[in-house]
């Protein structure tokens, strides 16, 4: 086997901590208004569009994740906690997945640092020590690291709003106690690539390659900055395991702006380059 082929190979039994739960393989501001927050939105579009930037602007953020996969008769939900740092496109989580098949509960939840073009995992289990890291190349994954590790990227997500290709205005409400503009619509992964900055573009091709389509309807909550709330995607992931594809839900939660966020690589010597192991499906019902 040559060391392509070998890497491939890790990337590909890495590559799904959600996935593989299936077996496939908030403050309130007074600060000045972001044009078209309140009140509806002359051009919703326009202001779905521009989400990503708001949060760049704003730098920082805590999230919480959620996401629901259903495929067959299985149904999983899998959810995360942690920060993300908007300018420098890092983050870290805390990422807890479903029981195993056999309902144990004694899964300790995988630590998942988001980088520019590298997901890292830690207690990812399949054969790997409980002591090393598991890095992934988010290029090389099909769904651009919007599922793959049972949370999207919280930048990446906004990344997708760039494609928006219609949206309405719903109406004003409140997400954890902060008013916001809900806002309701369909975004095109191809446009969004097109649309998206520094590596973004990247995963964002490849996800409209590996969806079974490119097209993502979105809710999106934004608050009176322009800021991403809650923002809730659902995608139609293929699947080479199962005859259907996989339905995603990913929700995420944005709140407490301007945190400080501590994201530290991992040395060479602490990152597991040996086979890992694939995990039995959960059992469907």
């Amino acid at each position: 086997m040559t060391r392509r082929q070998g890497q491939h190979r890790r990337l590909g039994a890495a590559g799904a901590a959600a996935c593989l739960a299936l077996g496939a393989g908030g403050c309130s501001d007074t600060a000045a208004v972001a044009p078209g927050a309140r009140a509806g939105a002359a051009d919703p579009v326009r202001t779905v569009r521009g989400a990503a930037d708001r949060l760049v602007a704003a730098g920082s953020a805590k999230t919480r994740t959620s996401m629901q996969m259903a495929s067959g008769g299985t149904r999983v939900t899998i959810r995360g906690e942690g920060r993300y740092d908007f300018a420098g496109r890092r983050g870290r989580l805390k990422v807890l997945l479903p029981e195993d098949p056999a309902g144990s509960g004694d899964r300790r939840p995988i630590t998942e640092l988001l980088t520019p073009g590298a997901l890292f995992m830690k207690n990812r289990g399949a054969g790997v020590p409980a002591d090393k890291w598991v890095r992934v190349e988010t290029a090389t994954l099909s769904d651009g690291n919007l599922v793959t590790g049972g949370a999207t990227d919280p930048l990446a997500a906004a990344e997708v709003l760039r494609g928006t290709q219609r949206a309405q205005y719903v109406g004003r409400t409140a997400v954890a106690g902060t008013p916001v503009s809900h806002y309701r619509g369909t975004a095109d992964l191809v446009r969004a690539a097109e649309r998206a900055t520094g590596g973004a573009r990247i995963s964002l091709r490849a996800a409209a390659k590996g969806f079974a389509s490119a097209r993502v309807p979105f809710d999106v909550y934004l608050d009176d900055r322009g800021r991403v709330r809650k923002l809730r995607h659902r995608f139609d992931f293929a699947n080479s395991r199962r005859a259907g594809p996989v339905a995603v839900a990913s929700t995420t939660l944005l709140y407490d702006f301007g945190v400080r966020v501590a994201v530290r690589l991992p040395d060479a010597d602490d990152i597991y380059t040996g086979k890992i192991a694939e995990e039995p499906a959960v059992k469907e019902d």
